[in-house]
């Protein structure tokens, strides 16, 4: 069994505000320490359930946040951008399975650390076939488009439910609940690694099985509708061949696979700086 561990940093174990992700400010080097560590109890874990390789991917900021010295010797890390398939670089190297580590709710959602989608100074919304999605749901699809499933996520709990909603009865590590945006009650370090080394175990153990959720799949053709921040952002992005500019700072754009939606959702955003 071949695991990708898709890491971010807003869900990270003690994670509650902008600064301690931020690589320009102090507290910065400390949290990035608890990022590398709680990838590597979901490493464990995936190894414990039975893998025969992990493969980790940085998806953070600028992609350079997990300390390759202090990561379990066994996976692989793929970090710096940027890498053609950002977040889930690597799902389309044949992965049986992804576990999403120190993932964050979308954009809007209450009681949720740090909630955004992809960038919180550019994104307002983003909906797939009219539903509203963030970055798990993104990804989860992008994975699907793959034949990846998503079967374990960490996070705040509201991220856990948004993975449920989307993905099915994935197993979950909730290492802290969520009081509000930049407030939230936190486990210590010694107790989110056993809830995540436990919750990867369980997922992999259950992949062997095959008693998995199937992959994340949206139905084609796939109408996706990007409601930036700011009206200009739009007005930027309306370069793109094949956008379609709805109302306000809606932009659409329709393909008939994930992977081409994925790419326009980037390249809209690029855009739109």
């Amino acid at each position: 069994m071949k695991i990708l561990i898709a890491a971010d940093m807003e869900g990270i174990t003690g994670v509650v505000h902008w600064d301690q992700v931020n690589p320009s400010h102090p507290e910065y080097s400390r949290f990035r320490k608890l990022m590398t560590a709680d990838v590597n109890a979901a490493i464990r874990g995936a190894f414990a359930g039975g893998a025969a390789s992990v493969s980790v991917t940085d998806g953070h900021n600028n992609d350079r946040n997990i300390l390759i010295e202090e990561l379990d010797s066994r996976a692989v890390l793929n970090c710096g951008g940027p890498m053609p398939l950002s977040m889930v670089h690597g799902v389309d190297q044949d992965v049986d399975a992804v576990f999403f580590i120190g993932y964050h709710a979308r954009m809007g959602s209450q009681n949720a650390v740090l909630d955004h989608t992809w960038s919180d100074e550019r994104v307002f919304s983003l909906s797939l076939n009219g539903r509203l999605v963030g970055e798990s749901a993104l990804n989860g699809a992008v994975c699907g488009h793959f034949n990846a499933p998503v079967v374990m996520i960490s996070g705040d709990q509201t991220v856990c439910a948004e993975a449920h909603d989307f993905f099915g009865d994935v197993e979950t590590a909730v290492v802290k609940k969520a009081i509000g945006r930049m407030a939230a009650e936190c486990y210590p370090p010694a107790v989110t690694a056993k809830l995540i080394e436990e919750a990867a175990e369980r997922a992999t153990k259950r992949l062997a099985a095959r008693n998995i959720p199937a992959p994340f799949r949206i139905k084609a053709p796939i109408t996706m509708v990007l409601d930036f921040i700011q009206s200009e952002m739009a007005d930027k992005a309306m370069i793109m061949p094949g956008a379609k500019r709805l109302e306000d700072r809606k932009v659409q754009y329709i393909a008939d696979d994930m992977l081409t939606i994925y790419y326009a959702f980037r390249t809209l955003l690029a855009l739109a700086r």
